[in-house]
């Protein structure tokens, strides 16, 4: 039997909570179709001009964003562009400096050879040279 209570006692509050939404609605004082209108008016009103508002405010951001950004980039190539520069000239400086040292090992080992052949064609005996 208790089921059957509960039954009774969820029905009874079921009406109670519609009978309360009647009673709190008919307390509800509606707007007239006049004070609507204007209010709906001015509601629309407020949505636009907030929109004109963000939209101006986003093309001005924007604009300043899009020539910082740009100055920002050309600071960036410039010091790239130099960077660059300085690496070509280094890499350039080492090569003439490794090609220098490079035909001076090859004029020193010529020299050397040379001598070798000129003490080996005095004496007129045959002697290996080893060459570093």
């Amino acid at each position: 039997m208790p089921k059957a209570k509960d039954n009774n006692k969820t029905k009874k509050e079921k009406k109670h909570f519609f009978k309360d939404l009647k009673a709190e609605l008919k307390k509800v004082i509606w707007p007239t179709p006049k004070q609507l209108a204007n209010n709906t008016i001015a509601v629309i009103t407020i949505v636009l001009i907030t929109a004109v508002l963000v939209f101006a405010l986003d093309f001005a951001f924007e604009t300043v964003n899009k020539y910082v950004v740009e100055g920002a980039k050309a600071v960036v190539q410039k010091d790239e562009n130099e960077a660059d520069t300085n690496e070509i000239n280094t890499n350039t400086t080492n090569a003439v400096e490794e090609n220098q040292v490079d035909a001076n090992t090859v004029e020193t080992n010529q020299n050397t050879v040379n001598e070798a052949v000129v003490n080996n064609e005095a004496t007129g005996s045959v002697q290996e040279n080893v060459v570093e």
